[in-house]
C-alpha cells in the first residue's frame, strides 16, 4: 500500500509560500509559509500534519488492540503535540506527546494501559522516525 502527497514551494524561506496537497484530495493546496511553521500564520505546517497523522493511526491502533483483548471502545480521543527545536544540527522533530481519552465500558485499568502501551510501540507513524527513507532527486534546468 502506498500512499502520496506533495508540495509546492515558490520563492524564498522567510517570504516564499506553499501549497501542500494529498492524492485523496482532503487536502488541495493547503497554504503553508515561514510564518505557519515557525509563528502563529494562518495555514499548515509539516509539524502539525505529523501530529494529526499520529494521532489519527494511533487512535486506530489502540481500537485494535483493545479488539484483540475482548474490549470495545466507545469512543477515543487522542491528540498528538510534535515537539520541534532547534538543536546544533539544525531544526529537529524531538519529541511528540500523545493524549488519549477513552471511554470503553468494562475496560480493566490495567488491560487498557497494556493496550495503550502497545498501540503507541505498533502504530506505523510511531515507528516513522526509524524508517528507511530513500530519496530521488531530479534538477531542472
Amino acid at each position: 500500500m502506498k500512499r502520496k502527497a506533495s508540495a509546492v514551494w515558490k520563492g524564498d524561506l522567510k517570504t516564499g509560500w506553499g501549497s501542500i496537497s494529498t492524492e485523496s484530495g482532503t487536502l488541495s493546496q493547503a497554504q503553508y509559509s515561514f510564518t505557519t511553521r515557525f509563528e502563529n500564520g494562518v495555514g499548515t505546517n509539516p509539524e502539525e500534519l505529523i501530529a494529526a497523522a499520529h494521532a489519527g493511526c494511533f487512535s486506530m491502533a489502540l481500537s485494535a488492540q483493545l479488539g484483540g483483548s475482548g474490549m470495545k471502545s466507545e469512543k477515543i480521543e487522542t491528540s498528538a503535540t510534535v515537539t520541534l527545536e532547534k538543536l546544533e544540527q539544525g531544526w529537529t522533530v524531538t519529541e511528540v506527546l500523545l493524549e488519549v481519552k477513552a471511554k470503553v465500558p468494562g475496560a480493566d485499568p490495567a488491560a487498557f494501559d497494556k493496550a495503550a502501551k502497545e498501540a503507541k510501540a505498533g502504530c506505523p507513524i510511531s515507528r516513522l522516525l526509524n524508517a528507511k527513507i530513500t530519496l530521488n532527486a531530479v534538477l531542472e534546468k
